[in-house]
C-alpha cells in the first residue's frame, strides 16, 4: 500500500503531534468510508492491490483495526530500535531551521530549503515529482523533516488537506554501533568530544556558545570545531556575521552509541 514512489493513501499518513505512535494509530483507525474508499481507488489506477485491502472500506469490518496493529507491530520491529537516533537528525534540522526563522524570517528559512524548493515571491517552486499547484488560500503551511523521505520533497494528495510540505533531512543509513563514553574521549580527546557534545545539545551554536558551555578559549574552540568538520561531525554556515554549527548525522551517531 506505500510504493517506493508514486501516490500513497493520504490517511496512511495523518497529521499528529503526539508524544508517540498510539494517536496516529488512532486516526488511522477513525479514517472514514468514504475516504477510504476514495483512495484506495485512486492507488488502485496505478499498481493492483492485495485482495484484503477491498474489505477496508466495508463498514463494521475489522481489517482497519488489523491493519493499525500491523502499523504497530512493523514499528517496534524495525523503527523503534533506532528511533533515537531519527529523532536526534531531525531535531537537528529544526534547529537550523528555527534560527534560521529567527534571525531572518519566513524569506530565510523558505529560501534555505534549497535546492530542495525555491522561494520566488509569492511561489515556493518544489522540485516535486508531478507538475501541479496546491493554493495555500490563506491556509498556513506545514513544513515536516524527515528521515523516510528520499530525493524530492512530497505533499499530501488531497489539495482539500491542510498544506503539508514533507521534505529530506541529510542522512546516512542506520549503523548498529556500540561505544562508550571513554571510548569517545579516547577517539576525540577530552576538548573534541566536550565541543561535540555542546554543539549536538544546542540549537545552532555560535563559535562563542561553544566556547561558553566548554570553558575554553574561542580561538581553540574555533580550531577544534574546524577539525570535526573536516572529520564530518560537525557541519556549519555562515549567518550574518557569526557562523551557526550542528552535529552532523555521523556526529550524532557517534554520540548517541554513547547514550546508555
Amino acid at each position: 500500500m506505500i510504493p517506493s514512489a508514486g501516490y500513497i493513501p493520504d490517511f496512511l499518513t495523518p497529521p499528529t503531534t503526539g508524544p508517540d505512535l498510539s494517536a496516529a494509530l488512532d486516526q488511522v483507525r477513525a479514517t472514514p468510508r468514504h475516504r477510504l474508499a476514495r483512495e484506495l481507488g485512486q492507488l488502485a489506477e496505478s499498481r493492483p492491490l492485495p485482495s484484503w485491502t477491498t474489505s477496508l472500506a466495508r463498514p463494521g469490518n475489522a481489517a482497519l483495526a488489523s491493519l493499525a496493529r500491523a502499523l504497530a507491530v512493523y514499528y517496534r520491529a524495525l523503527l523503534e530500535p533506532h528511533w533515537t537516533h531519527v529523532r536526534t537528525v531531525v531535531g537537528s534540522d529544526v534547529a537550523l531551521r528555527t534560527r534560521a526563522l529567527l534571525d531572518g524570517g519566513t524569506r530565510a528559512l523558505l529560501e534555505g530549503l534549497r535546492p530542495l524548493a525555491r522561494w520566488n515571491e509569492p511561489i515556493l517552486e518544489v522540485d516535486y515529482p508531478v507538475e501541479r499547484d496546491l493554493h495555500l488560500d490563506g491556509r498556513g503551511l506545514l513544513l515536516v523533516p524527515s528521515y523516510f523521505c528520499w530525493r524530492r520533497p512530497t505533499a499530501l494528495a488531497d489539495p482539500a488537506l491542510p498544506p503539508v510540505l514533507v521534505y529530506p533531512v541529510p542522512k546516512n543509513p542506520l549503523d548498529v554501533t556500540h561505544t562508550t563514553e571513554d571510548g569517545l574521549i579516547r577517539l576525540l580527546g577530552r576538548s573534541r568530544a566536550a565541543i561535540l557534545t555542546a554543539v549536538a545539545r544546542r540549537n545552532a551554536p555560535t563559535t562563542s556558545d561553544v566556547a561558553a558551555a566548554v570553558g575554553l578559549a574561542l580561538p581553540s574552540v574555533s580550531y577544534q570545531i574546524g577539525v570535526l568538520r573536516d572529520g564530518g561531525l560537525v557541519a556549519s554556515h555562515r549567518d550574518g556575521k557569526s557562523v551557526l554549527h550542528a552535529a552532523t548525522p555521523l556526529g550524532l551517531r557517534l554520540l548517541d552509541a554513547t547514550a546508555p
